[in-house]
């Protein structure tokens, strides 16, 4: 293999290399993803929750001027129960009264339901706080061992990136113009391997010519199906 092509796979390795980093990132920094979204999503439900208390408590001083009200007519009525001449002025106060206080007790059976309601949605919104408060002492230990994972991810890339700027400033800038150009469209498959006959980026069979040129290593061969930068792997059966 000559000296090009040999610096092309290696280099397509190194890249291969560098690339994997992304998802590692991505997947140290999920747990602290999963947790602040845990956080913001106790945020929303106390938000509703204080919502929902807030129009509990004017429902509950909607009733109780209700219950002033009916009360109040009540003891007017009562009043008046004492002025009335006739029985039927009499019927139509009390008929009056009870429909006053029938008001009334269901405007107490209210209250006590919002209670019983309001209740409920403090004991959460107790435990929703209790559990928010342990998420966010719990994200920053999550915090910490992110960066401290992210510390040696970053050294272990750098010394991945120092090696690839050492080797590519010894690589002819025509070679290494042309790898660029492939590995735009090829991405982490512009170099690849051909095994038993074939280009394992495209996985064609190549020709007989190609083949042997590509055995020989003496020049850089691409595939004729798909444009990649083949080589043979050395010690290994086609």
């Amino acid at each position: 293999m000559n000296k090009y092509l040999e610096q092309l796979v290696l280099l397509s390795k190194i890249d291969q290399e560098i690339d994997s980093f992304n998802p590692k990132i991505e997947n140290i920094n999920k747990s602290l993803r999963d947790a602040e979204n845990k956080i913001n999503k106790l945020s929303v439900q106390l938000s509703d929750l204080d919502s929902d208390i807030k129009d509990i408590e004017n429902q509950k001083i909607q009733n109780n001027a209700h219950i002033a009200e009916f009360s109040a007519k009540i003891k007017e009525l009562s009043k008046k129960s004492g002025a009335v001449k006739t029985e039927k002025e009499a019927n139509a106060l009390k008929i009056e009264e009870d429909i006053a206080k029938e008001q009334l007790d269901a405007a107490n059976d209210e209250i006590i339901r919002l209670d019983k309601i309001l209740e409920s949605k403090e004991n959460f919104k107790k435990e929703l706080l209790e559990e928010k408060a342990k998420e966010e002492k719990n994200i920053d230990g999550i915090k910490k061992d992110v960066n401290s994972q992210m510390e040696i991810l970053e050294k272990e890339r750098m010394d991945i990136y120092n090696k690839k700027t050492k080797l590519v400033g010894d690589i002819n800038q025509k070679v290494l113009s042309f790898y660029e150009k492939v590995r735009k469209w090829a991405k982490n498959t512009a170099v690849v391997a051909v095994k038993k006959q074939a280009c394992y980026g495209c996985f064609m069979k190549i020709y007989d010519k190609t083949y042997l040129a590509v055995i020989k290593g003496e020049e850089i061969v691409t595939c004729p199906h798909c444009g990649r930068i083949l080589y043979k792997e050395q010690d290994k059966k086609s």
